[in-house]
Protein backbone atom coordinates (compact mmCIF):
# COMPACT_ATOMS: atom_id res chain seq x y z
CA UNK A 1 0.00 0.00 0.00
CA UNK A 2 1.31 3.41 -1.05
CA UNK A 3 -0.28 6.48 0.86
CA UNK A 4 0.69 10.36 -0.40
CA UNK A 5 -0.51 13.15 1.46
CA UNK A 6 0.84 15.65 -1.59
CA UNK A 7 -0.93 13.99 -4.14
CA UNK A 8 -3.53 12.57 -2.02
CA UNK A 9 -3.43 9.24 -3.63
CA UNK A 10 -3.58 5.60 -1.97
CA UNK A 11 -2.24 2.46 -3.99
CA UNK A 12 -3.56 -0.93 -2.95
CA UNK A 13 -0.68 -3.06 -3.29
CA UNK A 14 -2.29 -6.60 -4.54
CA UNK A 15 0.47 -8.92 -4.90
CA UNK A 16 1.16 -10.31 -8.37
CA UNK A 17 -0.31 -7.68 -10.55
CA UNK A 18 2.15 -5.45 -11.72
CA UNK A 19 2.20 -3.67 -8.34
CA UNK A 20 6.49 -3.70 -7.75
CA UNK A 21 6.52 -1.58 -11.41
CA UNK A 22 3.61 0.51 -10.17
CA UNK A 23 5.69 1.65 -6.85
CA UNK A 24 9.15 2.02 -8.74
CA UNK A 25 7.17 4.60 -10.32
CA UNK A 26 5.70 6.46 -8.19
CA UNK A 27 8.54 6.01 -5.61
CA UNK A 28 10.46 9.58 -6.55
CA UNK A 29 7.21 11.54 -5.94
CA UNK A 30 7.08 10.41 -2.33
CA UNK A 31 10.49 12.09 -1.93
CA UNK A 32 8.10 15.10 -2.27
CA UNK A 33 5.47 14.84 0.13
CA UNK A 34 5.67 16.56 3.80
CA UNK A 35 4.96 13.39 5.95
CA UNK A 36 8.25 11.24 3.95
CA UNK A 37 10.38 11.25 6.74
CA UNK A 38 7.95 10.76 9.34
CA UNK A 39 6.66 7.69 7.10
CA UNK A 40 10.24 6.59 6.53
CA UNK A 41 11.04 6.38 9.82
CA UNK A 42 8.26 4.41 11.30
CA UNK A 43 8.70 1.88 8.31
CA UNK A 44 12.30 2.02 9.81
CA UNK A 45 11.08 1.77 13.37
CA UNK A 46 8.47 -0.90 12.33
CA UNK A 47 11.23 -3.60 10.96
CA UNK A 48 13.47 -3.22 13.88
CA UNK A 49 10.96 -4.22 16.39
CA UNK A 50 9.51 -7.00 13.81
CA UNK A 51 6.28 -4.89 13.50
CA UNK A 52 5.13 -5.02 17.24
CA UNK A 53 4.43 -1.22 17.42
CA UNK A 54 2.08 -1.69 14.44
CA UNK A 55 2.86 1.59 13.05
CA UNK A 56 3.01 0.31 9.07
CA UNK A 57 0.58 -0.32 7.09
CA UNK A 58 2.11 -3.67 5.13
CA UNK A 59 2.51 -4.06 1.66
CA UNK A 60 -0.19 -6.04 0.99
CA UNK A 61 -2.67 -4.54 2.85
CA UNK A 62 -6.48 -4.13 1.43
CA UNK A 63 -8.06 -1.25 1.41
CA UNK A 64 -9.85 -1.57 4.76
CA UNK A 65 -7.30 -1.22 6.88
CA UNK A 66 -6.47 2.12 5.30
CA UNK A 67 -10.22 2.65 5.51
CA UNK A 68 -10.18 2.34 9.20
CA UNK A 69 -7.26 3.83 10.33
CA UNK A 70 -7.62 7.11 8.31
CA UNK A 71 -9.80 10.29 9.16
CA UNK A 72 -12.82 9.37 7.08
CA UNK A 73 -12.80 12.70 5.33
CA UNK A 74 -9.06 12.55 4.64
CA UNK A 75 -9.88 8.98 3.54
CA UNK A 76 -12.91 9.61 1.64
CA UNK A 77 -10.43 12.43 -0.77
CA UNK A 78 -8.09 10.29 -1.71
CA UNK A 79 -8.05 8.93 -4.74
CA UNK A 80 -7.85 4.76 -4.44
CA UNK A 81 -6.91 2.51 -7.25
CA UNK A 82 -5.69 -1.00 -7.64
CA UNK A 83 -5.03 -3.48 -10.55
CA UNK A 84 -6.16 -6.75 -10.85
CA UNK A 85 -5.02 -10.00 -12.99
CA UNK A 86 -6.39 -13.00 -14.01
CA UNK A 87 -7.06 -15.28 -11.69
CA UNK A 88 -5.98 -18.35 -13.91
CA UNK A 89 -2.95 -16.09 -14.99
CA UNK A 90 -2.54 -15.02 -11.09
CA UNK A 91 -2.46 -18.84 -9.68
CA UNK A 92 0.56 -19.81 -12.18
CA UNK A 93 2.43 -16.56 -11.41
CA UNK A 94 2.13 -17.83 -7.95
CA UNK A 95 3.65 -21.50 -8.63
CA UNK A 96 6.47 -19.72 -10.39
CA UNK A 97 7.46 -17.53 -7.49
CA UNK A 98 6.71 -20.28 -4.81
CA UNK A 99 9.22 -22.43 -6.73
CA UNK A 100 11.84 -19.30 -7.71
CA UNK A 101 11.86 -17.47 -3.69
CA UNK A 102 10.31 -19.89 -1.17
CA UNK A 103 11.25 -23.45 -2.62
CA UNK A 104 10.71 -24.81 0.72
CA UNK A 105 7.11 -24.34 0.45
CA UNK A 106 6.71 -26.94 -2.17
CA UNK A 107 6.94 -30.48 -2.19
CA UNK A 108 10.04 -32.32 -4.51
CA UNK A 109 9.09 -31.98 -7.66
CA UNK A 110 5.70 -30.77 -7.52
CA UNK A 111 3.77 -30.22 -10.39
CA UNK A 112 1.56 -27.15 -10.89
CA UNK A 113 -1.50 -29.36 -10.88
CA UNK A 114 -0.40 -31.19 -7.28
CA UNK A 115 0.13 -27.48 -5.71
CA UNK A 116 -2.92 -26.05 -6.73
CA UNK A 117 -4.84 -29.10 -5.62
CA UNK A 118 -3.21 -28.53 -2.33
CA UNK A 119 -3.63 -24.84 -2.28
CA UNK A 120 -6.95 -24.98 -2.88
CA UNK A 121 -7.83 -27.74 -0.45
CA UNK A 122 -10.30 -26.17 2.33
CA UNK A 123 -7.55 -28.81 4.55
CA UNK A 124 -4.35 -27.00 2.77
CA UNK A 125 -1.55 -27.20 5.26
CA UNK A 126 -0.90 -23.78 7.08
CA UNK A 127 2.17 -22.47 4.95
CA UNK A 128 -0.07 -21.80 2.06
CA UNK A 129 -1.17 -19.04 4.17
CA UNK A 130 2.20 -17.11 3.01
CA UNK A 131 1.01 -16.91 -0.01
CA UNK A 132 -1.27 -13.97 -0.49
CA UNK A 133 -2.88 -15.11 -4.19
CA UNK A 134 -4.71 -17.36 -1.88
CA UNK A 135 -6.90 -14.36 -1.48
CA UNK A 136 -9.41 -13.28 -4.08
CA UNK A 137 -8.61 -10.03 -5.03
CA UNK A 138 -11.77 -8.44 -4.73
CA UNK A 139 -11.30 -8.75 -0.55
CA UNK A 140 -8.63 -6.53 -0.84
CA UNK A 141 -11.36 -3.62 -2.06
CA UNK A 142 -14.48 -3.90 -0.01
CA UNK A 143 -15.44 -2.54 3.20
CA UNK A 144 -16.75 -4.47 5.96
CA UNK A 145 -20.48 -4.21 3.83
CA UNK A 146 -18.66 -5.84 0.83
CA UNK A 147 -18.72 -3.23 -0.98
CA UNK A 148 -16.07 -2.31 -3.20
CA UNK A 149 -14.59 1.29 -2.20
CA UNK A 150 -11.90 1.55 -4.83
CA UNK A 151 -12.27 4.38 -7.10
CA UNK A 152 -10.59 2.88 -9.77
CA UNK A 153 -9.46 -0.97 -10.27
CA UNK A 154 -7.14 -1.09 -13.75
CA UNK A 155 -5.90 -4.86 -15.29
CA UNK A 156 -2.03 -5.97 -15.46
CA UNK A 157 -3.24 -7.23 -18.91
CA UNK A 158 -3.82 -3.21 -20.04
CA UNK A 159 -0.97 -2.12 -17.16
CA UNK A 160 0.36 1.00 -19.21
CA UNK A 161 -2.97 2.36 -20.40
CA UNK A 162 -4.64 1.82 -16.74
CA UNK A 163 -1.54 3.69 -14.66
CA UNK A 164 -1.32 6.07 -17.00
CA UNK A 165 -5.15 6.93 -16.60
CA UNK A 166 -4.29 6.54 -12.77
CA UNK A 167 -1.55 9.36 -13.02
CA UNK A 168 -3.69 11.96 -15.13
CA UNK A 169 -5.94 11.74 -12.24
CA UNK A 170 -3.81 12.23 -9.55
CA UNK A 171 -2.33 14.82 -11.61
CA UNK A 172 1.40 13.57 -12.63
CA UNK A 173 3.18 13.10 -15.76
CA UNK A 174 2.73 9.14 -16.70
CA UNK A 175 6.28 7.60 -16.72
CA UNK A 176 6.77 4.65 -18.48
CA UNK A 177 6.25 1.45 -15.94
CA UNK A 178 9.90 -0.46 -15.37
CA UNK A 179 9.84 -4.15 -16.05
CA UNK A 180 10.23 -4.99 -12.09
CA UNK A 181 9.90 -8.71 -12.00
CA UNK A 182 9.37 -9.82 -15.47
CA UNK A 183 8.77 -12.93 -15.75
CA UNK A 184 10.61 -15.47 -18.16
CA UNK A 185 10.41 -19.07 -16.99
CA UNK A 186 6.81 -19.59 -18.07
CA UNK A 187 4.41 -20.76 -20.73
CA UNK A 188 1.44 -19.41 -21.54
CA UNK A 189 -0.71 -19.82 -18.47
CA UNK A 190 -3.17 -21.93 -20.37
CA UNK A 191 -1.18 -24.70 -20.62
CA UNK A 192 -0.97 -25.34 -17.66
CA UNK A 193 -4.45 -26.34 -17.12
CA UNK A 194 -6.67 -29.08 -17.38
CA UNK A 195 -10.32 -29.23 -16.62
CA UNK A 196 -10.14 -29.95 -13.25
CA UNK A 197 -7.41 -27.41 -12.22
CA UNK A 198 -9.50 -24.53 -14.19
CA UNK A 199 -12.33 -25.72 -12.24
CA UNK A 200 -10.53 -25.40 -9.31
CA UNK A 201 -9.79 -21.70 -9.64
CA UNK A 202 -13.38 -21.04 -11.10
CA UNK A 203 -15.37 -22.11 -7.61
CA UNK A 204 -12.26 -20.63 -5.61
CA UNK A 205 -12.20 -17.42 -7.22
CA UNK A 206 -15.56 -17.44 -8.48
CA UNK A 207 -16.65 -13.52 -6.95
CA UNK A 208 -13.33 -12.31 -9.13
CA UNK A 209 -14.05 -13.62 -12.28
CA UNK A 210 -17.84 -11.84 -12.29
CA UNK A 211 -16.79 -8.85 -10.48
CA UNK A 212 -13.79 -7.97 -12.79
CA UNK A 213 -15.18 -9.97 -16.05
CA UNK A 214 -12.33 -12.75 -16.52
CA UNK A 215 -12.47 -15.77 -18.13
CA UNK A 216 -10.10 -18.79 -18.87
Amino acid sequence: MLLSHRYRFLFVHIAKTGGTSVRGALQKYRWRDPYYLPQFIASKLSSITRHEVGIKLPRHSKIIAARELLPHEFFDELFKFAFVRNPWDLQVSSYHHIKRERPQLLLENESFEDFLSRKLDPQRPWQYHLDTSITPQSDYLIDLRGNVIADFIGRYENLQEDFSHCCERIGIPAPTLPHKRKADDRDRYRSYYNDKTRDLVAQHFARDIELFDYAF
